[in-house]
């Protein structure tokens, strides 16, 4: 059965599964509109009411299908649709970026190929280091007054950056990111050392892609192999050799005996392991057929046991770097001094 959390400190409610579209109209890898009809419609009757995508998926045609898909079904007050901006959209040297000009251009065009008059969460894709941050959120504060943005939210950004972009948001009463969107799976636990802290702490919605690591974790590639040739998983990794090498061969090990345990898919489990994280709001999953699609949503209804969260963490887990190497046991220091004999009365004194 689905679940719903709020998505971080609003009162929106999202689905535990979000649905992909990246593969929605893609040529090298994804799917065509009929394909993507039936994965939408399955997610549907699964409970899902979140989807994710983004302008510049399939050069727009992402948001054109899954607009089209919303128009058929006619249901579009009961879904969270959310997309993004930062890629190129043209050939100018202004069609890409989160200048003002930028985001104000592709929030129409967006609204347009969705076929909506309001888009429920607008983020940013990238980080943009040439667009100052009161600009890019002056703009998106005008997108939320004006009823064409709900809420607005960031995907791949860095502590520090997310951390100032909040903290301005409050000084100058600006629209607030209420959600981050980074990679986050077995294999990819980078955001466990600052980022997801933050996203505690300041009460941000976590929606994590790339859970299964571009099908890695699905067990179907050998990380000693080169991945085939039009694979998401050879468009995906940037240098696939980084995958081979003993940790990743542990987690696949660890994965596929935790996964014959529970008589569970390796995706499901996968999938299963990043929905058990505190902070993990909602997770996206893209499918490029029905049942690939039924294999993800078996993550739903059941959770890890402890012990096999333990092999997971095991296996998966990365070495401290510093400041956590010094500091992540401090405060057992400072809870040790406030018992030292001369702060105490009593049989100590």
């Amino acid at each position: 059965m689905m679940k719903y959390l709020r998505l971080g400190r609003t009162g929106l409610k999202v689905s535990r599964f979000c649905l992909g579209t990246m593969t929605f109209g893609n040529t090298e890898w994804g799917i065509d509109q009929d394909q993507s009809r039936q994965i939408y419609r399955l997610s549907l009757e699964a409970g899902v009411n979140f989807i994710d995508t983004a302008n510049s998926y399939a050069d727009g045609r992402s948001e054109e299908i899954l607009g089209q898909l919303v128009k058929e079904t006619g249901n579009r007050d009961q879904l969270v649709l959310a997309t993004k901006v930062f890629n190129p959209m043209g050939t100018d040297i202004n069609d890409s970026g989160t200048s003002r000009r930028h985001i104000m251009k592709e929030v129409e065009n967006s609204l347009r190929r969705l076929q909506t008059d309001y888009i429920d969460l607008y983020q940013i894709h990238h980080v943009d280091r040439e667009t100052t941050t009161e600009e890019r959120l002056y703009a998106l504060d005008d997108l939320v007054r004006q009823g064409k943005v709900r809420y607005i939210g960031v995907s791949n950004e860095y502590a520090w950056r997310l951390c100032d972009a909040l903290w301005i948001s409050e000084a100058k009463k600006l629209a607030r990111y209420e959600s981050l969107q980074p990679q986050y799976n077995l294999i990819v636990r980078d955001i466990e050392e600052e980022i997801l802290p933050l996203c505690h702490e300041k009460e941000l919605g976590v929606i994590v892609w790339g859970p299964m690591a571009a099908g890695l974790l699905s067990g179907k590639y050998d990380p000693d192999q080169p991945p085939p040739a039009g694979s998401r998983f050879a468009n995906m990794s940037p240098s696939p050799d980084q995958y081979a090498n003993d940790r990743v061969r542990a987690i696949l090990r660890t994965l596929r005996q935790v996964s014959e345990d529970l008589d569970q898919s390796m995706a499901a489990v996968a999938l299963r392991w990043v929905l058990d994280q505190p902070t993990v709001t909602s997770v996206i999953v893209g499918a490029t057929s029905s049942q690939q699609l039924e294999s993800n949503l078996n993550c739903l209804g059941w959770r890890l046991s402890e012990d096999h969260l333990q092999q997971l963490d095991q296996a998966s887990g990365q070495p401290a770097r510093y400041p956590h190497t010094m500091e992540d046991n401090i405060h057992l220091r400072r809870a040790d001094a406030v018992r030292m004999p001369s702060l105490n009365t009593g049989e100590n004194s």
